[in-house]
């Protein structure tokens, strides 16, 4: 795995064997990335079950202002970590050792807001969501922000429209997929 372009490209990235990662290969990390350059420029990138921190370093590379990278595992943390000071990102980071429903809740608290909100959790246990919730009442995806969900192909989202969100794109692959979600707009009779 590494990064695929901008400040940090070609640098080779460590991820962790054996403890439940499953990182985003190159290529579906390409896809994504192109479908969302537009939106990076100085933004303010969330990255919710962050593994090895690749998205949120990607975003970094592309130009995105600043990173929080959420991972509850502390094993994991550290590959982040050392990620970031091998892509000499470092700056623009923080990283949080912690739940990411907790995370959201923290943020909040402390008034920060996202225009990138990215979560690539564990497959079939719906924590998905449960993030989702969270961050539907809790305002820290700014006004015309984007959430990115990868999840399995399977994973359903039926019920994003009583939580005030919905989705604005799918992008499938073989076994999964990425889910671009926004708040419904005020103008729809909803909150945006």
């Amino acid at each position: 795995m590494r990064v695929i372009a901008g400040k940090a490209r070609s640098i080779p990235l460590k991820t962790p064997e054996g403890l439940g990662t499953r990182p985003t290969t190159d290529r579906i990390k390409e896809t994504l990335f192109n479908m969302i350059q537009p939106l990076l420029l100085d933004a303010r990138f969330l990255d919710l079950f962050a593994g090895s921190g690749a998205i949120a370093i990607e975003a970094l590379s592309r130009g995105a202002a600043t990173a929080v990278l959420v991972e509850r595992n502390p094993k994991t943390v550290q590959y982040i970590r050392d990620n970031l000071k091998k892509t000499r990102l470092e700056e623009g980071a923080e990283v949080l050792t912690e739940d990411a429903a907790a995370a959201v809740e923290r943020l909040a608290r402390q008034g920060r807001s996202f225009d990138l909100i990215f979560m690539d959790p564990p497959y079939h246990k719906e924590l998905e969501r449960q993030v989702l919730e969270k961050i539907a009442v809790c305002g820290i995806l700014d006004r015309g922000g984007q959430i990115i969900v990868e999840a399995a192909a399977d994973t359903e989202f039926s019920y994003l429209e009583e939580l005030g969100l919905r989705i604005s794109r799918v992008k499938r692959y073989q076994t999964n997929q990425h889910v671009f979600i926004e708040m419904i707009k005020e103008e729809d009779g909803r909150a945006e």
